[in-house]
């Protein structure tokens, strides 16, 4: 007991000595972002290909923006223009005056001819004759709108019945009374094609004619339930009473529409009926497009539970369906990131990714459906295919895994040709590769960049993949004068005993050997992904800040995420509730016995989302391990969030795997300290998934911290969320009462 005793005051002693999660402690993790805000040079973002093959891009020197144009062909680079005149010259133009060192120009090109510049400054479009910097207005411009991606759940309107006009703009198709009807443009008469659309089984107004004119695929639709959610927007801006919203919002096991495409010949008004049976349990059907020559028509079958995926097609005389391909799984096929189909030369052959051998693949099929041959094998993963080139009969794409000695996530550029005899690598030096080739693929900007080491560009011929010129080095001298300290890339053996698990260690700039530090580890175990950084960052905004007051932070990919083997990633399969926690498990534990100053006996955890998911599952299912949980904007439980996410790795139909994986309906097993933190309108996830979870708690009279936040949409919580979940891990990891606000903020 006395020992016991004296070791507590030890610990006290070596908090108050040390000072973690103090005044100053916190004041250093406000300024953490400003401290290493524009300390790394000469790491050029964007690379802009012109129609001449030569090419232009701005850099970020110690001096401010550069912009450079280089020559691949005279393996030259040189300034673009005299940025002092350029800025002179703007200045009289625009009656303001502009920094020589900032200048915002954008859509640049180049003629050589007449040696002047085009450009577009905020809303004018400007030409500058670079012999004497005079300045001409070519045009006034809008600004362009930044993409929209807008709500998730929104679907196309089935019955806009805006007409299609043929491709000789001779007839237009339309929907009319729930029927498919052809209208002529100059005599205005309308003949009805379709008879049997009904208000319950309706012909949609997605029309496609073919490509001579002389058949439509139209499809009629039975259309599927409606699910909102609602919440109340409690503090709106414009009003003094709430708001009630509401959402169109899918989930596991609703009913979806059903989709059965039908054919038409126009001058016959012959209606052919295509047999369903080859697509009849559908979660969609997408991807409908005509063969050029009008012979058949090809669309996407992806089937209900996502083990099933087929490529389509339909004979344009006779109706007669024709499966191409059948992608089956007796776990899931990734349909939302590895997928990818091309048809070359008009369907007489097709380019296909698939990881049945246990790995993503390139295939080539037959244009009869017959597979020709796998293109790349191996126990590595196509990552992405960029490009196929017809003309030569090769394939471009992006992969990793590719190298023993090389983390196996760094993503590196090749192509392979149609026989699968050829690949040829672009990039193989070790780090994680951005590669932005020219228009006619003769030169490429390879940049490349590891967590411990800022961007290096080079200018590469593609005809040997060999270095023609270095464009620029990252220089980073100023942020490691800061103090700042480069996340170190970890690994350690997987819950097999056989898998390296990667992950980072981000370390505090006061980090120092002899302190005790508890572990907060930020979790995203999304399937859909892998998410440990790759290429070099100065500032980590969930990590960054949080090492600061006194911690070690770690990110990992443990299995169940993706970019790795099929059987890695199956780990997730009706199983999310895993999250990888076996092999993070493990991977810190390799960490703190090889660093014996990172305290295994204190861990935290936090995450947003699906990583919010993971935050709650940590004290739910794994409180053996982890002691403290933020958890924001969580999905805790599978059957309350968007559908088409949870379907693809929880399994369609809804089984007791959905309960077994439920925090909330596993809530009574929570051990240690959670906070919730909940945006009040979030559209993304259902907020009553963590009202659910609250409920259960106090029901099995746990305790907990809530944190709504009102008008706050999907998120980690906003400054207010941050500030919570720093003072949360800081009382209950390092035993410390946080300062007050007003010391920290004001």
């Amino acid at each position: 007991m006395f020992s016991k005793f004296i070791k507590i005051i030890g610990v006290l002693c070596c908090y108050s000595l040390y000072g973690q999660g103090t005044l100053e402690e916190y004041k250093k993790a406000l300024a953490v972002d400003s401290l290493f805000k524009d300390k790394v040079y000469n790491t050029p973002s964007e690379f802009n290909w012109m129609s001449n093959n030569n090419m232009w891009y701005v850099n970020n020197a110690k001096t401010g923006k550069q912009y450079y144009i280089v020559n691949p062909d005279k393996q030259d680079q040189q300034l673009f223009f005299d940025h002092k005149k350029m800025a002179s010259a703007i200045s009289k133009i625009t009656s303001n005056k502009v920094d020589s060192s900032n200048l915002h120009l954008i859509d640049l090109d180049f003629n050589k001819n007449d040696n002047s510049l085009k450009f577009r400054l905020d809303k004018l479009m400007l030409t500058c004759n670079l012999d004497n910097y005079s300045i001409h207005i070519l045009d006034t411009v809008n600004k362009r709108n930044k993409r929209n991606r807008g709500y998730w759940g929104n679907q196309f309107n089935e019955k806009n019945s805006d007409p299609v006009v043929s491709p000789d703009k001779s007839k237009s198709a339309f929907i009319k009374n729930s029927n498919l009807y052809v209208k002529e443009q100059a005599s205005g008469k309308e003949s009805q094609l379709s008879y049997d659309g009904t208000a319950g089984n309706y012909y949609s107004s997605y029309i496609k004619w073919s490509p001579d004119g002389k058949k439509i695929m139209a499809y009629k639709v039975k259309p599927g339930e409606e699910h909102k959610i609602y919440f109340i927007e409690s503090s709106p801006e414009d009003q003094l009473q709430p708001k009630l919203q509401s959402r169109q919002y899918l989930k596991p096991g609703d009913e979806l529409p059903f989709k059965s495409p039908q054919l038409f010949h126009v001058e016959s008004n012959k209606h052919i009926k295509i047999p369903t049976e080859a697509f009849n349990s559908q979660y969609s059907l997408s991807n409908i497009d005509w063969r050029e020559d009008s012979r058949a028509f090809t669309f996407e079958y992806n089937q209900r539970g996502h083990q099933v995926y087929k490529v389509i097609e339909v004979n344009a005389d006779t109706g007669s369906v024709n499966v191409l391909i059948n992608e089956t799984s007796n776990t899931f096929i990734d349909y939302s990131s590895k997928k990818y189909r091309y048809d070359v030369a008009d369907g007489k052959s097709i380019v296909w990714t698939s990881e049945r051998d246990g790995w993503n693949h390139i295939y080539l099929y037959n244009g009869d459906g017959t597979l020709k041959k796998q293109l790349t094998k191996g126990d590595w993963v196509v990552r992405k295919v960029i490009r196929v080139d017809e003309e030569n009969k090769e394939i471009y794409f992006t992969a990793s895994g590719l190298d023993k000695d090389q983390d196996p996530y760094f993503i590196h550029y090749c192509k392979v040709d149609f026989e699968g005899k050829h690949i040829t690598r672009f990039t193989s030096e070790k780090g994680h590769h951005k590669v932005t080739f020219s228009k006619d693929y003769k030169y490429y900007v390879d940049q490349y960049s590891r967590v411990d080491m800022p961007a290096i560009t080079v200018l590469k011929s593609t005809e040997k993949q060999k270095v023609i010129k270095e464009l620029q080095k990252g220089d980073y001298t100023e942020l490691l004068a800061q103090g700042w300290k480069a996340p170190e890339v970890f690994s350690a053996k997987g819950r097999d005993g056989k898998t390296d698990i990667w992950g980072i260690i981000i370390r505090p700039t006061t980090f120092n050997p002899e302190r005790n530090y508890p572990i907060i580890e930020y979790i995203y175990a999304g399937p859909h992904d892998s998410f440990v950084p790759k290429d070099f960052h100065a500032y980590y905004w969930s990590m960054s800040a949080l090492a600061e007051l006194g911690f070690i932070v770690v990110q990992i990919d443990g299995m169940g995420t993706s970019n790795r083997s099929k059987a890695f990633h199956d780990i997730c399969w009706q199983n999310l509730k895993d999250g990888g926690f076996p092999d993070r498990k493990l991977w810190m534990k390799a960490a703190a016995k090889k660093y014996p100053y990172m305290n295994i006996d204190k861990v935290g955890i936090h995450g947003t989302s699906a990583g919010g998911q993971n935050a709650g599952a940590a004290l739910v299912f794994n409180s053996d391990f982890y002691d403290v949980a933020v958890a924001s904007c969580g999905c805790h439980d599978n059957r309350m969030d968007k559908i088409w996410w949870n379907e693809q790795f929880m399994g369609y139909p809804i089984g007791p795997h959905y309960e077994a994986c439920s925090n909330i309906v596993n809530a009574h097993q929570l051990e240690g300290n959670l906070m919730l933190i909940l945006g009040e309108v979030d559209d993304n996830v259902d907020p009553a998934t963590t009202m659910q979870f609250v409920d259960a708690l106090i029901k099995a009279n746990k305790n907990f911290e809530l944190v709504t936040i009102p008008g706050m949409a999907h998120s980690s919580g906003g400054a207010f969320g941050e500030r919570k979940r720093k003072d949360f891990f800081v009382k209950y990891l390092l035993g410390v009462n946080p300062p007050s606000w007003k010391e920290i903020y004001n």
